[in-house]
């Protein structure tokens, strides 16, 4: 992907005003929920969690090991995730924490990951869609789409609806779908989907998945009223992770430079998925999007347009039916 240096500049101010708002709202704000002050077992539950082998998606991993559920890392790397399995499994204690490997931008992928969940599973209670990554250069797809489309969105909206059975079957249960803040920078265009009219301008195609994200999560939520099955959308922080691994290195430079002083650790990150997934206070709350403080807040108009959602759903599930 090329860049001019008026849109790395852009990124980097957006980046540096992102930190100094940051310092600001730690300091007004309300001290946010803490999983260490959570009581909740997971006992006899069984979760998913994708891009479970680092950053966010392995702490959230750990908290539910620590709980006590059957724990399933869901991850694409088979080294990263066998080190992160063993790593869970000897600070949590808990054995019943299994590796199973998917890439969400491969339909393909996801559909053998699926189709094994269902033979040797017989419940699910949390599914956390949390794999995802910015920067990539823009290709396309064996499945004919855009990279960062099919990893952030196409994938995450194939999986969970090819478990959704499972998950009416075991519920109550929980969806929780991690989106960005950055979704209110996005647009919709579905011919992004397939790679056309994608602006260059850095994070671009990132935003506009992550809006995607929000809108069809408030959809399926109406779409499972009365099954016992909540999805949620949320925004975990600003946090230093290795969302940043696809970027040159200066950009990675004044990323960790500026996350060392004032960004949320990825332990930190975890707190609002996990609030999402297990919380008492969050318990059949439904198509809502929370901030990185565990606190409701509005998303951007497009994710509140019910006709807009409709259409989401639907032109998502045609690009994943099978030929």
């Amino acid at each position: 992907m090329n860049w001019e240096w008026s849109d790395i500049y852009s990124h980097q101010l957006w980046m540096v005003s992102t930190a100094i708002l940051a310092i600001i709202v730690r300091a007004l704000r309300k001290v946010p929920w803490n999983p260490r002050a959570c009581p909740v077992e997971l006992k006899g539950k069984t979760a998913i969690i994708t891009g479970a082998n680092t950053g966010i998606g392995k702490f959230i991993a750990l908290d539910f090991a620590r709980r006590g559920a059957r724990v399933i890392l869901a991850c694409r790397s088979e080294a990263r995730g066998t080190a992160a399995l063993q790593e869970i499994r000897d600070i949590s204690g808990n054995q019943n924490v299994h590796l199973r490997l998917l890439d969400t931008s491969s339909l393909e992928s996801v559909r053998k990951f699926a189709a094994r969940i269902l033979e040797e599973e017989k419940e699910l209670h949390i599914l956390v869609n949390n794999a995802g990554a910015s920067g990539l250069p823009s290709k396309i797809t064996a499945d004919g789409l855009e990279i960062t489309f099919a990893t952030n969105h196409i994938g995450p909206f194939l999986l969970t609806s090819l478990l959704l059975d499972l998950l009416k079957k075991s519920a109550p249960a929980r969806i929780v779908n991690v989106s960005s803040m950055n979704h209110w920078k996005g647009e919709v265009d579905f011919s992004h989907f397939r790679g056309d009219n994608l602006s260059n301008v850095m994070d671009a195609a990132y935003n506009h998945t992550k809006l995607h994200n929000v809108i069809w999560t408030n959809e399926l939520a109406r779409r499972l009223q009365g099954t016992g099955v909540t999805a949620n959308s949320l925004h975990p922080g600003v946090v230093m992770t290795d969302v940043m691994r696809n970027y040159n290195f200066i950009i990675r430079f004044l990323f960790n430079l500026v996350g060392f002083f004032f960004f949320k650790t990825a332990e930190e990150g975890a707190f609002s998925p996990i609030y999402c997934a297990i919380s008492e206070e969050t318990e059949g709350i439904t198509g809502k999007y929370f901030d990185s403080d565990c606190s409701l807040v509005l998303p951007a108009p497009p994710a509140r347009d019910p006709a807009l959602g409709v259409k989401e759903y639907e032109f998502c599930e045609r690009l994943t039916a099978k030929p």
